[in-house]
């Protein structure tokens, strides 16, 4: 009886230890949760555990500060997959600033594009705020230290020929955090690099009143011609309140990304997953609604494309 118990303990245990090994634990790197990021991921990680179920697939899609911290977890091995700003993935490439002290990043590789991600600042009315000028001496936050948002941003902050301390108040909040300190007063000025509709724009535009400021001038006509990874963009009209007009910005594509270490199979079966379904991914958010697989393939991208996902592509007869 002893033996038969001890046997059937050691059965259970080695069963358990050979599930735990077939296991493919997959992570994609997201944003914040008021983001469109963290949409995608979520909606990535439930395709990915139907489809991939039977080989054992987990797939999880944790909040991050995006893309500058997605890059870093990238290249130490802690994530699989991330998202990032197509400038990032430029200057990651490339070891470009703030990526320059690892150097440059010849294993990153390109798994499909996105939406466009455009610059928006959302000002109190009562901030006397009408064009990008009038930030200086203001309360701005410029973003979380390791977002990308945080870069962006600091790229005009040096187009302008600013520093922290231009403003009165330099403010490192995240997403989740600017509505209600624009709301209790405690900033004039948020700024996040985001596809529309954002809830944490609608959030800041909402509480107190305020407007989108247009980001435009000879400053910013200066950085895009000297960046190839930034694009003319705008925030649509229509979408927020007391915008009816498109504004202008600037922006960058969004991309999932990878490494080249990251195995073929897995990389395929994601790309899968999402292709075989995107008429529903396109369905999960208003920023995915004119999504392309020519475009997603293609625009914006620095890095070669990982050899999992080219297999996929293909096979569709898009490469």
């Amino acid at each position: 009886m002893q033996g038969t118990l001890c046997a059937m303990l050691v059965g259970t245990a080695l069963a358990s230890t050979q599930a735990a090994a077939q296991s493919n634990f997959v992570t994609i790197g997201t944003g914040g949760q008021t983001g469109v990021y963290y949409v995608a991921g979520q909606s990535i990680c439930r395709f990915m555990n139907s489809v991939g179920a039977d080989q054992g697939i987990r797939c999880n899609a944790p909040s991050t500060a995006a893309s500058v911290y997605n890059i870093q977890q990238l290249r130490g091995g802690e994530f699989d997959f991330g998202f990032v700003q197509a400038d990032h993935e430029y200057k990651a490439l490339n070891g470009l600033p703030p990526f320059e002290a690892n150097g440059e990043m010849s294993n990153l590789r390109t798994v499909f594009a996105l939406h466009p991600e455009v610059l928006t600042l959302v000002a109190r009315n009562d901030a006397n705020i009408e064009t990008l000028a009038d930030l200086e001496g203001k309360r701005v936050n410029i973003g979380v230290p390791g977002s990308g948002s945080r870069d962006t941003f600091g790229e005009v902050m040096q187009a302008m020929g600013w520093t922290a301390s231009s403003f009165s108040l330099a403010a490192a909040l995240a997403p989740t955090e600017m509505a209600s300190a624009l709301s209790d007063n405690n900033l004039d000025v948020m700024t996040y690099v985001v596809g529309h509709p954002s809830g944490a724009i609608q959030e800041g535009l909402s509480v107190v009143p305020s407007h989108i400021v247009p980001v435009e001038g000879e400053a910013v006509a200066e950085l895009l011609a000297s960046s190839p990874y930034f694009v003319e963009a705008e925030i649509p009209g229509g979408v927020y309140p007391g915008a009816d007009e498109a504004i202008p910005s600037f922006g960058v594509n969004a991309l999932l990304v990878t490494t080249e270490e990251t195995d073929a199979d897995t990389v395929y079966l994601l790309v899968k997953s999402v292709f075989d379904n995107l008429d529903r991914f396109k369905r999960l958010h208003p920023a995915f609604a004119e999504l392309q697989p020519e475009q997603m393939i293609e625009s914006g991208i620095s890095a070669p494309l990982h050899e999992g996902a080219i297999r996929y592509y293909q096979e569709r007869g898009w490469l």
